[in-house]
C-alpha cells in the first residue's frame, strides 16, 4: 500500500540520516571536538591524508563538488571524490550550500567505512560479487571462467585488485560498468579484441570528455534509429539516481550514464537546430 510505503521509506531515511551524523560526530570527536567539525573541510582534510600516507591519486587529493543538477529547490549537490567515487546530498536541502554539506557528510560516512577490512577485495568478496552480479545476467553461469565475456571481464578485473578498498576500485569499476552499459564491450568482442586487450587499455583510462563524448555520439546514432531512447533513457537514469541519492548510496555509474545521455541531447537537438551548443 502506498501510505505503508511512504512510511517504510521515511523510517529507512530518518534511520539513513541518524547513521550519518553518528558517524559525523564520532570522527568530530577523535579530530576537532564534536559539534566543531566542518564536514566540508573533514572530508577534504581525510583524503590529503590518505595522500599525505602514501596514497597515489592520478588527479590529486582534491574533494570535487558540483551543484549545477538543480536551478531550484530541493537543491542537488554531487561530490566525487579522489579514488572517483561519487556520492550526493541525501536529504532535501533548500539552499545550495546545505545540499553541499548533505553530500559531504555522506561522503565522509562512506569515507571512513572505507577502512574497515571488510570493504577490501578479498577472495571472499570476489566470490559475492560475482554471484550478485549473476543474478542479473542474461547467459551462463559458465560465462565467469569465459575471459572474452563481459562476467569474465569483470571476474578478472576484480582478480587483479586483490587487496585495494571499494572506494580506490570504484573509478576503474565505473569505466567497465560504462563500456558493458553502451555495448562497447560487446562490440569489442565482435572485433576479437581479447580480454587482456581490453583490461589493458582501459585500467589506467580516466573517464574524461573524451570518453563521455565518444559514447554520446553513440547515443545520437541510437536515437537516429529508434527515436526517443536518448529521452527513455535520461529518465530511466534520473529515476535511478533519486533512488540511489536518498539511500546514501554510490552514484558514479549513474551519474557518468546521466551526463553522456545530456551530451547526446544537446547533440541532437544542435543537429537539428543547426546551432552551436553554448
Amino acid at each position: 500500500m502506498p501510505g505503508s510505503y511512504d512510511s517504510e521509506n521515511r523510517e529507512s531515511r530518518l534511520a539513513l540520516k541518524e547513521a550519518v551524523d553518528a558517524v559525523v560526530n564520532s570522527f568530530a570527536k577523535h579530530t576537532q571536538g564534536i559539534g566543531r567539525v566542518n564536514v566540508v573541510d573533514a572530508l577534504q582534510e581525510f583524503w590529503q591524508m590518505k595522500q599525505s600516507k602514501g596514497f597515489n591519486f592520478p588527479n590529486g587529493a582534491e574533494v570535487h563538488y558540483n551543484s549545477d543538477y538543480s536551478l531550484s529547490p530541493p537543491f542537488v549537490t554531487f561530490v566525487t571524490l579522489p579514488g572517483g567515487a561519487c556520492f550526493a546530498s541525501f536529504q532535501d536541502c533548500q539552499t545550495k550550500a546545505e545540499s553541499k554539506v548533505s553530500a559531504a557528510k555522506i561522503a565522509l560516512m562512506n569515507s571512513v567505512f572505507n577502512e574497515h577490512p571488510y570493504r577490501k577485495i578479498t577472495d571472499e568478496f570476489i566470490a559475492n560479487a560475482i554471484s550478485d552480479a549473476l543474478k542479473d545476467y542474461t547467459g551462463s553461469s559458465q560465462d565467469m571462467h569465459n575471459p572474452s565475456t563481459s562476467i569474465g571481464v569483470f571476474k578478472g578485473l576484480l582478480e587483479a585488485n586483490r587487496g585495494r578498498s571499494m572506494l580506490e576500485f570504484q573509478q576503474l569499476m565505473t569505466v567497465f560498468q560504462l563500456l558493458h552499459w553502451n555495448h562497447s564491450l560487446k562490440a569489442m568482442r565482435a572485433r576479437h579484441c581479447s580480454r587482456q586487450e581490453v583490461l589493458n587499455h582501459y585500467s589506467y583510462r580516466p573517464i574524461d570528455h573524451d570518453m563521455r563524448w565518444q559514447m554520446a555520439l553513440d547515443w545520437v546514432a541510437r536515437e537516429a534509429e529508434r527515436p526517443g531512447v536518448i529521452l527513455q533513457e535520461t529518465q530511466a537514469t534520473e529515476r535511478q539516481i533519486y533512488r540511489a541519492r536518498k539511500a546514501g548510496r554510490e552514484l558514479r555509474f549513474l551519474k557518468e550514464k546521466f551526463d553522456i545521455l545530456t551530451m547526446a541531447g544537446k547533440e541532437v537537438h544542435r543537429s537539428h537546430s543547426q546551432t552551436p551548443i553554448t
